[in-house]
């Protein structure tokens, strides 16, 4: 069946349809590094080619989202081995990353969520872009150099690129306010004069901005190969200038990181196969989600319903539930996975929900500022890959003279010497980062992915149940109104947001279920840019979606 809309299915028109491809195509939350991509499909490089040029472009041009001092996670469909493949770019916190240290220097409930303390992981972006390209090279025979992909990111930081409405938006939310409390990130020099014009102001929408320090450490990775992030110069600036601010990663912590290659975990929705990543990401709530929701009729709900909205909200919390218990670096805590994504275990998780009340979950903190990208060649080898600085603009930590912008990820490590996700020494933290993808038949159907902390999970279940039980296309699912559920970007309570495009009636039938809801605008960024790309297994056209939530497109040829 051709991936277009079911009769009756609802619309959600924004004038912008799918795109369709027969060749290759790359969607992105920003249309510079969704076109940088396919200009590298183009010349004959593969999905991991244009993906790793596609987020080498978002690490310039979305500074407020990613950064090449962050973190990614991948998921490979390898169409000449006939393999699905899972790619962990996560760093680990540093050799000297330990409660006490934390305690010592005066945080007792919780890592400070910006500064030098906070920049304690290794930033893992560029050595799984590295670890992606030797693979593409190795088994799907690209035949384009390393320096190929960095191109156009180098060119954009050099000679600058407009600056969207996004980023200014973000960049303004970021400064302090006349008269208010000094925790705005212009206190931080490398973010002053990186981020702001003339380290004085944010960029205006349509401005154009220059990275020239960023430019020289793409040129120098581009001519040495990802480890040069690692091992030598780069390295040893960026710890000298954590060093210097009293932060903790060494030259040591940047030269023993290495990315890992892991198995995918797989739970079945419907006649279709669900992939996402194992732990320390949160891709095990994905697909329990999924798996709940596999034994309810989704169907006779209707999207947009509140009884739809409510069976995927309790199934998150079920999720949720299990989720923070286990998910944290299994080298270190090793959950039950085939115990908890089993069929058996959906079917009594998913008796526990009842349609007519809000079950109880308390959810944590989180946030996240993350870009997702999907690409697929005309081979069709198929990447979903996610890269992220957590908070947005990270640390706000500009490393001196190196341009790079540090994450903050490891700040969701706990201070608890008794949580799962504790603190401790070479450990990666639990991500919120999901990659995903669905497969029929064998071979990918679907590759989806969105920004959005807490929310990815439930988004995710959303883009699934709109295109398998409701028959809508790939942009139709994208766009269709959102909800969340869980805190998210410093909210103080765990409410059910909704996009107000819902009718009233639902987000009042709701709130007699016992949800705390709470409308926002018709289009909110809050609820993540999702991407997503369809390969029709009848035709082969490749049908794919960019949210307009975002800045991004879907480009292809």
């Amino acid at each position: 069946m051709a991936p277009l809309a079911a009769s009756g299915a609802t619309v959600y028109p924004t004038g912008r349809p799918p795109t369709m491809a027969p060749r290759g195509v790359v969607a992105t939350p920003h249309y510079l590094a969704s076109e940088a991509g396919a200009a590298v499909l183009r010349r004959g490089g593969t999905a991991i080619d244009a993906a790793v040029a596609a987020a080498a472009v978002l690490s310039v041009v979305y500074p407020h989202m990613c950064s090449i001092g962050g973190d990614n996670f991948w998921l490979i469909w390898d169409a000449r081995e006939r393999a699905l493949k899972g790619l962990n770019g996560s760093g680990r916190a540093g050799a000297r990353c330990t409660i006490d240290f934390y305690r010592e220097h005066g945080a007792q409930e919780a890592i400070p969520s910006r500064g030098y303390l906070a920049a304690n992981t290794v930033p893992g972006a560029v050595d799984g872009w590295a670890a992606a390209y030797e693979h593409s090279r190795r088994s799907m025979g690209s035949p384009l150099a390393w320096s190929d992909l960095l191109q156009d990111a180098t060119r954009y930081a050099e000679r600058g690129y407009p600056v969207t409405p996004s980023q200014e938006t973000w960049t303004v939310r970021n400064l302090d306010t006349v008269g208010g409390p000094a925790r705005g990130l212009q206190r931080f020099e490398g973010f002053r004069r990186t981020y702001l014009a003339d380290g004085a102001r944010p960029y205006r929408a349509g401005e154009v901005m220059r990275q020239r320090d960023l430019a020289r450490t793409l040129t120098t990775i581009a001519a040495e190969g990802g480890r040069a992030f690692y091992e030598g110069d780069i390295a040893r600036r960026i710890a000298a200038c954590l060093g210097a601010g009293g932060g903790v990663l060494t030259e040591g912590d940047f030269a023993g990181h290495r990315s890992d290659w892991v198995e995918p975990l797989t739970v079945t929705y419907r006649s279709a196969v669900a992939a996402s990543l194992p732990p320390n990401t949160q891709g095990i709530a994905a697909l329990s989600i999924l798996n709940v929701l596999d034994h309810l009729d989704v169907p006779s709900l209707g999207d947009g319903t509140a009884d739809y909205v409510h069976a995927v909200v309790e199934a998150t919390k079920l999720a949720f539930t299990d989720r923070d218990r286990w998910v944290t670096d299994p080298a270190f805590l090793r959950p039950p996975t085939d115990s908890l994504l089993a069929r058996d275990y959906g079917a009594a998780r998913a008796r526990l929900i009842d349609m007519g009340r809000a079950g109880r979950y308390v959810p944590g903190s989180s946030a996240g500022d993350t870009v997702f990208l999907a690409a697929v060649d005309e081979a069709r080898n198929a990447v979903a890959l996610i890269q992220s600085i957590y908070h947005d603009f990270g640390s706000g930590i500009v490393a001196g003279d190196t341009g790079v912008l540090l994450q903050n990820r490891g700040t969701f490590f706990s201070l608890d010497p008794q949580h799962p996700n504790r603190l401790e020494p070479r450990k990666r933290t639990f991500h919120t980062l999901i990659p995903s993808m669905l497969l029929r038949g064998g071979r990918p159907f679907m590759v989806y992915g969105t920004m959005g902390g807490e929310g990815q999970p439930q988004t995710q279940a959303a883009l699934v149940t709109r295109v398998v039980d409701f028959g809508m296309n790939v942009q139709q699912a994208i766009e269709a109104p959102r909800w969340l559920y869980g805190r998210t970007w410093g909210e103080a309570t765990g409410a059910l947001l909704l996009e107000g495009r819902f009718a009233p009636a639902v987000a009042d039938d709701l709130a007699r279920r016992g949800h705390e809801v709470r409308r926002l605008a018709d289009w909110a960024d809050t609820m993540g840019h999702a991407q997503a790309v369809i390969i029709d297994p009848e035709g082969g056209v490749l049908w794919a979606g960019a949210d307009p939530r975002g800045d991004g497109a879907a480009i292809g040829f």
